[in-house]
C-alpha cells in the first residue's frame, strides 16, 4: 500500500492546461480502476477522497501507483500466508515436543532453573551458530564450520598484516625521503640568492663577452682589409717569412762590403775624372746586389708551401 503523503501529493502534482478529459473506453476502464484503488486505500485510512480533474496525467500517474501497489500488496500477501504457514507449522512442532517432555517428565514446570538457563543456553548457541536442531552432530558441523570460517578470517588477517607492515614501512620510508626533500628544498631556497647574484655576474660578463666578440670580429675584418691591401695572400706563412729572414740576412752578409767600400769613397781624391768612374762602378755593382735581393724575395714568395 502506499502511503497517505504519496497519494495526496500526486493528486496535488500540477497538471498541463493541454490535458483534455480523456475520452476513450481503455481510459475510461484505467479511471475506474484508479477511482476503486483510491478508495479503498483512503477507506483503509478512514478518509475521503479528495476532489480532484481526472486528466490524462492524473490518472496515467495515478494507474501507474495503482498498479505497484496492487503488486506490492500481491507480494506482501504471499509472504504474510508462508509466514503464517511457518508460524503454524512451528506451533504445532513446539505443542509435540512439548507433549514429548511432558510425558517424559521433561516439562519446563518441572525443570530446575539451572537446567532452564542450560536449555537456554543451548537454545542461544544454537540460533547463533544457525542449528535448526540440538543434535550433537549439527553442533560439530556448525563449530567445524566456524572453525573452518575462523581459520579462513585469521588467514585473512594475517595477509592483512603482512600487507600493512608492507605499507607501514613503505610510509615510513616516503616519510624519510619527503623530509630529505623538505631539507634539500629548503637548502636550495636558501642558496637561491647566491646563485641568482652568480647568474647575473655571468649575464654581465656575457654581456661583456658579446661586445668583445663584436670588437674582435671588427678588427679581424680591419685587418683582413689590411692584408689585402698590402697583397698578403695564404701562402705566406712563419716557414716562407724565416726563409725570407735568412736571405735577407745573406744579402746584407753580400751587401755589407759593397757599402763599406761606398763608405770609403767619401774620401775619393780630387780627381773627379776618376771619382766618377768608380762611383759609377760601385752603383753599378749595388744596382745588381738590389737585383738579386728582389730575385731571390720574389722566387721565396712563388715557392708553394711544403
Amino acid at each position: 500500500m502506499e502511503s497517505m503523503g504519496d497519494l495526496l501529493s500526486a493528486l496535488d502534482s500540477p497538471v498541463s492546461s493541454g490535458d483534455s478529459a480523456p475520452r476513450t473506453s481503455s481510459d475510461a476502464v484505467r479511471i475506474a480502476e484508479v477511482k476503486a484503488w483510491l478508495v479503498s486505500q483512503f477507506e483503509a485510512a478512514t478518509r475521503d477522497v479528495p476532489e480532484f480533474d481526472y486528466t490524462p496525467r492524473s490518472v496515467s500517474h495515478l494507474h501507474a501507483l495503482a498498479t505497484l501497489s496492487q503488486a506490492r500488496s500481491r507480494a506482501a500477501s504471499i509472504v504474510a500466508a508462508d509466514l503464517r504457514l511457518k508460524a503454524s507449522e512451528y506451533r504445532a512442532q513446539a505443542a509435540r515436543i512439548r507433549e514429548i517432555l511432558d510425558s517424559v517428565g521433561l516439562s519446563q514446570e518441572r525443570l530446575t532453573p539451572g537446567a532452564i538457563s542450560s536449555a537456554q543456553v543451548v537454545a542461544s548457541v544454537a540460533n547463533l551458530l544457525n542449528v535448526r536442531d540440538t543434535e550433537t552432530s549439527s553442533f560439530i558441523v556448525a563449530m567445524g564450520d566456524l572453525s573452518l570460517r575462523k581459520a579462513d578470517v585469521d588467514e585473512k588477517r594475517a595477509k592483512v598484516q603482512k600487507d600493512s607492515k608492507v605499507l607501514l614501512e613503505y610510509t615510513r620510508k616516503a616519510i624519510g625521503k619527503l623530509n630529505d626533500l623538505k631539507k634539500t628544498f629548503i637548502k636550495f631556497d636558501n642558496e637561491v640568492p647566491v646563485h641568482e647574484a652568480q647568474m647575473d655576474q655571468w649575464q654581465r660578463n656575457m654581456a661583456i663577452m658579446d661586445s668583445k666578440e663584436r670588437q674582435y670580429v671588427l678588427q679581424l675584418n680591419n685587418y683582413k682589409a689590411l692584408l689585402g691591401r698590402v697583397g698578403y695572400t695564404s701562402e705566406i706563412n712563419h716557414g716562407v717569412l724565416m726563409e725570407m729572414a735568412e736571405h735577407k740576412k745573406d744579402l746584407e752578409k753580400k751587401t755589407k762590403p759593397i757599402l763599406d767600400t761606398l763608405r770609403s769613397y767619401q774620401d775619393l781624391p780630387p780627381d773627379k775624372a776618376l771619382a766618377a768612374l768608380a762611383i759609377e762602378e760601385k752603383k753599378r755593382q749595388y744596382a745588381a746586389a738590389e737585383k738579386y735581393l728582389e730575385e731571390v724575395l720574389h722566387s721565396a714568395l712563388t715557392e708553394p708551401e711544403l
